[in-house]
Order: C-alpha cells, then sequence, then structure tokens
C-alpha cells in the first residue's frame, strides 16, 4: 500500500490513507469532539495559533486541527489522488 500525504498547512502533514473526515469546528458536536480528544490526549493543534477552520479525524482517533479550510484540504486531498491516478496508469 503506497502512503499519500496530505499538506494541511504550516509544512503540517497527515497521511491521507488515515483521513475519515474533514469537517468545520463552527457545531456543537464537533465542539465536544474536540474537547473529548483533549481530555483523551488524541488532539493534534498543528494551527500555529491561528484560528481552527479544519477539524481531521482519523481512524486512529486522532483529532488534527487545521486553519486551513475544509474545502483546501479536500482539494489537496483530490488533487493528490487525480495525479497518484495518472502516476499509476503510465
Amino acid at each position: 500500500m503506497q502512503i499519500k500525504l496530505i499538506n494541511i498547512g504550516f509544512g503540517n502533514i497527515v497521511s491521507a490513507n488515515r483521513i475519515i473526515a474533514i469537517v468545520s469546528p463552527e457545531s456543537a458536536p464537533i465542539k465536544r469532539v474536540i474537547t473529548e480528544a483533549r481530555d483523551r490526549g488524541m488532539l493534534i493543534d498543528a494551527t500555529y495559533g491561528r484560528r481552527t477552520r479544519a477539524v481531521i479525524i482519523t481512524d486512529s482517533g486522532h483529532v488534527v486541527l487545521s486553519a486551513v479550510q475544509p474545502e483546501t484540504v479536500k482539494h489537496r486531498l483530490h488533487t493528490k489522488e487525480t495525479v497518484l491516478a495518472e502516476d499509476e496508469e503510465q
């Protein structure tokens, strides 16, 4: 299995294969997920002190906070998959 990495801002990279969801931090349930992850020691804050714009939930239970918009992360993920698919065809 090939490891795919995605830039989530400020030089921080996560494994694209492990991402379950990329969501906005605005709703109360997501705020609760963030608080619970912090309490369990499973929160990774990659915002560098900036406002959290995307919350990335992984299959390992880690919750990653990013200062990049969810749409931007999605676009980077989709672009990476497209490039990899084209490379595999060649």
